[in-house]
Formats: C-alpha cells, sequence, structure tokens
C-alpha cells in the first residue's frame, strides 16, 4: 500500500491517540505496584481498589449519555466492574486503602471527547490480559476474574471498538477532542494513583 492511499484514507485516530498519551500511559505502567516482578496478592488488592475508584464516577458519568461510545451496547462495563468487585470480595483478599475522590467528569463533553476516555478504557483491558498471563500461577488460587475477563479474551472487543472510533472520530477536530479526553481519562487515573499511599 502506498502513501497516497494512507492520505486518502484521512488522520488515523488510533496514532493520534497513542501520541498523546504515550508518556501518560508509560507513567501509569512504571509505577503500578501489580506490574512488578513480585506483584503480591496485596498489589492486586490495590490495583483493583484504585481501578474501582476510577470507574465507578466514570460509569456513571457515561451513563447520562446515549451517543458516541454510549450509543453501543458492546462497549457497557457492567460485566467488567461485576468482576472487579468479585475480586475484591474473594475470600483471603487483602484490604487495601481507598484513593482520594477524583474530580467531576464534566457534563458537556462531546461524543469525539468521551471516544477517548472509551479507548483508555478498553485499552485497559488488554494490559489486564498481559498481568493475567504473568501472575495467574504466582497469586493462585486467586481467580483474577477482572485480570482474565471473558474466554474469549480482549481481542475481539478491541477490535470491534476500535473499528466504532475509526467509524466516529475522522476529523482533526474530532480526533485532536477524542485526544483530549483520553489524556484526562489517564490524567485522572494518575492523580488518583498519587494518592493513595
Amino acid at each position: 500500500m502506498d502513501g497516497s492511499t494512507d492520505l486518502a484514507r484521512g488522520p488515523d485516530p488510533l496514532a493520534a491517540l497513542r501520541a498523546a498519551t504515550h508518556t501518560r500511559h508509560e507513567e501509569l505502567d512504571s509505577g503500578l505496584p501489580i506490574g512488578k516482578d513480585d506483584a503480591s496478592l496485596a498489589d492486586y488488592a490495590a490495583h483493583l481498589t484504585l481501578l474501582r475508584a476510577w470507574l465507578l464516577p466514570l460509569q456513571d458519568w457515561l451513563r447520562r449519555f446515549d451517543d458516541g461510545p454510549q450509543a453501543d451496547a458492546r462497549f457497557a462495563s457492567d460485566a467488567r466492574l461485576a468482576l472487579l468487585q468479585a475480586d475484591l470480595d474473594e475470600p483471603g483478599m487483602p484490604a487495601s486503602a481507598v484513593p482520594a475522590h477524583a474530580a467531576a467528569w464534566p457534563e458537556d463533553a462531546s461524543p469525539a471527547w468521551r471516544w477517548g476516555v472509551a479507548y483508555v478504557v478498553e485499552g485497559s483491558q488488554l494490559g489486564g490480559a498481559v498481568l493475567y498471563g504473568r501472575l495467574h500461577a504466582r497469586l493462585a488460587p486467586h481467580p483474577l476474574r477482572y485480570l482474565k475477563g471473558d474466554e474469549a479474551g480482549p481481542g475481539p472487543r478491541w477490535r470491534a471498538f476500535m473499528q466504532a472510533l475509526g467509524a466516529h472520530v475522522r476529523s482533526p477536530e474530532e480526533i485532536a477532542d477524542a485526544c483530549a479526553g483520553a489524556c484526562a481519562a489517564f490524567d485522572r487515573l494518575l492523580a488518583l494513583r498519587s494518592s493513595m499511599p
């Protein structure tokens, strides 16, 4: 495929999102105890507690909209949060400090901005699958439900999400808005992480 075909297709939202969030993504990954070689069940509990503090208000906020990524039931996160809570409720799971509350999400966020936020949420599942492969034997018998996800793994959902994002976020303005939403999603998660002891 030559460059003219790429130009005819227009801007690439995925490339823009990756570039916009690269530094934040690295900062988050490098600072999570769950990513260490000697990660423990206590580290997993802290990870889940952090994600719950991020995802619960995020999900409540997203439910207020019926357009953008919220128009597609394939990308609902109720099942994901149920797995997260089931892992926290598992017998023998250590308690973890709850991070401070994050700032409220904007009431007037555009669909493109919310596609950017959803990009971060959906992408986190890819990282979860990698962590599951690395930790499931080490942290057994805990089932690590949240990291494992469903039997199909995160790949099919991620591909469907990227296809939908590419269909709805096309103009340079929409892509810039999506990048701003993705950066905000990372910034809120980083702020929560820094508030934990």
